[in-house]
């Protein structure tokens, strides 16, 4: 069923994932009221689901809980660097008062929970227009545009293949006591200018480099540490950077 989990929600179900929200700062700022009450409303209606079936639940909680990080990588027991009232905020926030009602609700209701803080992610049946980096690079390549890199392209980021990311989801969800929140995403990090190299040489684009501005609030390093998604899971990502690239512009040839 296609529904607004912002309204009342009355299912039968044994588990939940909560997957309702935007994750590219394009599409979520567009609409920072509609983002925020997705998180902060939706959570609650759905933890009172949970409660109601007795259903166990799993949030996909996110990297920018940590915001701008002052600690490199990140582990979750850092608590982030998070403007509260910037053009993320929507985002930011919203996702870490979700992690709070999550725990609020499993304190008071003893209700089964799971909270993965996703780093990026990548992988085919992204949307063309995502708006998020490794979408736009590979978008821009495929037509011959220039890519479009924020300030210097120094900024760092840590790329997940979707199917490994899924694996950590459900090794998560099956754990017989682990709440979490655990971060889930691939340690291995690159600088935006070192993706453009990559995603430029496999497309085999004539594509050239543009800078632009950075965002406000841009990030300027992400990378997980998952010593604990290896210690109660052991969960680590498979798929290489490069691997992952072939396999999602392969996706994306097919509408160019």
């Amino acid at each position: 069923i296609e529904h607004d989990i912002t309204n009342y929600l009355d299912i039968e179900c044994d588990e939940i994932y909560n997957l309702a929200c935007p994750a590219s700062p394009v599409q979520y700022q567009s609409n920072p009221i509609g983002t925020l009450k997705t998180n902060v409303i939706g959570a609650a209606n759905l933890l009172d689901l949970a409660v109601k079936k007795h259903a166990k639940i799993f949030q996909a909680s996110t990297s920018e809980v940590y915001g701008d990080p002052l600690e490199h990588p990140q582990k979750e027991s850092y608590w982030g660097n998070v403007n509260p009232v910037g053009v993320r905020s929507c985002y930011d926030e919203g996702k870490r008062c979700a992690e709070t009602l999550f725990f609020d609700y499993q304190r008071e209701h003893k209700i089964e929970i799971r909270v993965a803080r996703i780093f990026n992610t990548y992988g085919p049946k992204m949307k063309s227009d995502d708006g998020r980096v490794v979408s736009n690079f590979i978008v821009q390549a495929l037509e011959n545009k220039p890519l479009t890199v924020y300030g210097e392209g120094l900024q760092t980021r840590s790329f997940c293949y979707v199917d490994d990311l899924i694996r950590g989801f459900i090794l998560l969800m099956d754990h017989k006591d682990f709440m979490g929140p655990v971060n889930l995403g691939n340690p291995v990090e690159f600088t935006m200018i070192e993706l453009a190299e990559k995603v430029l040489n496999i497309t085999s684009s004539n594509s050239e480099i543009k800078h632009e501005d950075l965002p406000l609030d841009d990030p300027k390093k992400r990378k997980p540490n998952i010593n604990l998604a290896l210690d109660k899971l052991n969960w680590s990502p498979d798929i290489p950077l490069e691997e992952g690239l072939k396999m999602t512009i392969e996706y994306f040839r097919g509408f160019h």
